[in-house]
């Protein structure tokens, strides 16, 4: 299938063009990233806390972050946590609201608190029982004493119910409850809970919609290690590649294509910028797709270069640049234009999750294939007409030489070599 039959679009005439669209993303990008300070990162690369929470039924993430605002957690991230069937999300807090241990419980606490005013708080002067810890539970029950232990000895009773809390606790948090109790009667699998110890929580306990069932820490220095090693990351993928181009094809295609891979990522990373987006593990992972899909378009643009090269020693490699761009461009609009569809509607209806890694592929796709015929193209064509140049003198002309003189006739010689010098007038 082809759109295009014989096309012949000067590509490397307009070469300038190009490069001043280039120039001008590049530079729109950069000056962002300098007067915003840097990057925004995410919560997995500046360090902060991850609080995950499970929901009874499926979450509202718009009315969930607008209450956080109210919270005065307005960089909170919201973000889906496993299946979307188990009503699971994660929230981040930033190192700056997470900057000591009270601080995260403190963060802990108000995002509790901003969940139960959204969801409604229960009967007055009841605990939420699925957000309760095992030592509340355990006083309550001590203090109320179901089982009628006081009898025994305070220290029997204490360790029993502390027991007995504790082990409600674990059930309540492990698979497939995730922390969420859903009825009281269900607490009657725990070793040790008979009706009147689910009679007395009824009395004083409540069952909310939602659970914190899990809270983790991202220190700064975990986030500076990661922010590190994705850098090695993709400068080890950007390596990889050039050897694999040089190997495949020569030095200046590689080169070339490195070049035309840093330009799609440093373009993609201003638009990022301009559009305060944040740099998370995902988006890394896109930008690793970007660098091989990007490769890759360039790659068949070069394969095909490297053909005509073989079959047309002769022709003028400006033309042959030319052809090799139209040779592929239906296959270019075929490939991309599939490709761009399927990211733009991750983009559009993807959700939150992967909002970012969609973006950049939405973006890489337009540039990528952009910089395959605009930036890559035009390098080796500069490279090959200095080096044509450098061989043949200015202008890819062979340097002239000097002809031989005329030979002469023999007699003339030979009167010539009998004359002395300045014999004839």
């Amino acid at each position: 299938m082809e759109f295009f039959h014989n096309p012949q679009v000067d590509w490397m005439g307009k070469k300038k063009y190009f490069i001043v669209v280039s120039v001008i993303l590049l530079i729109a990008g950069i000056a962002s990233i300098i007067v915003k300070h840097g990057l925004q990162y995410g919560i997995d690369f500046r360090g902060g806390t991850l609080v995950y929470v499970k929901f009874a039924h499926n979450p509202d993430l718009d009315a969930i972050r607008r209450q956080l605002d109210q919270e005065n957690l307005h960089r909170a991230t919201l973000v889906r946590y496993d299946a979307e069937s188990k009503h699971e999300i994660m929230i981040g807090l930033d190192l700056q609201t997470t900057a000591s241990q009270n601080a995260l419980d403190a963060g802990k606490q108000a995002i509790v608190k901003a969940l139960t005013n959204l969801y409604g708080r229960g009967p007055a002067g009841k605990i939420d029982f699925n957000n309760a810890g095992a030592q509340t539970i355990a006083d309550h029950l001590l203090v109320n004493d179901p089982l009628r232990l006081a009898g025994k000895g305070a220290d029997v009773a204490q360790n029993t119910y502390s027991r007995l809390a504790q082990a409600m606790v674990n059930y309540r948090n492990t698979p497939p409850r995730e922390g969420l109790i859903a009825n009281f009667s269900d607490l009657s699998a725990v070793p040790g809970v008979n009706n009147q110890v689910i009679s007395d929580l009824e009395k004083d306990f409540y069952l909310s919609q939602f659970s914190v069932f899990n809270t983790q820490i991202v220190g700064p220095k975990v986030g500076a290690k990661l922010r590190q090693q994705a850098l090695y990351v993709v400068l080890a993928g950007l390596a990889a590649m050039l050897v694999y181009v040089w190997f495949r094809f020569e030095l200046i295609f590689g080169v070339a294509a490195i070049i035309a891979t840093f330009h799609d990522v440093i373009i993609t990373l201003g638009i990022f910028s301009l559009l305060n987006k944040e740099i998370t593990l995902t988006v890394i992972a896109a930008f690793l797709t970007l660098i091989g899909y990007s490769m890759n378009d360039t790659i068949v643009t070069f394969d095909r270069i490297r053909e005509n090269m073989h079959l047309n020693k002769r022709e003028n490699f400006r033309d042959l640049v030319n052809r090799s761009i139209n040779q592929v461009l239906s296959r270019t609009i075929l490939t991309s234009g599939l490709t761009f569809i399927a990211v733009l509607a991750l983009f559009l209806f993807g959700g939150e999750v992967i909002h970012g890694f969609s973006l950049v592929l939405v973006v890489g796709v337009i540039i990528g294939t952009y910089s395959s015929f605009a930036i890559a193209s035009p390098l080796v064509l500069y490279w090959e007409d200095r080096a044509r140049a450098t061989a043949y003198g200015g202008g890819g002309v062979k340097k002239s030489v000097a002809p031989a003189p005329a030979p002469q006739p023999a007699g003339k010689d030979r009167r010539a070599k009998r004359e002395p010098a300045g014999a004839r007038r």
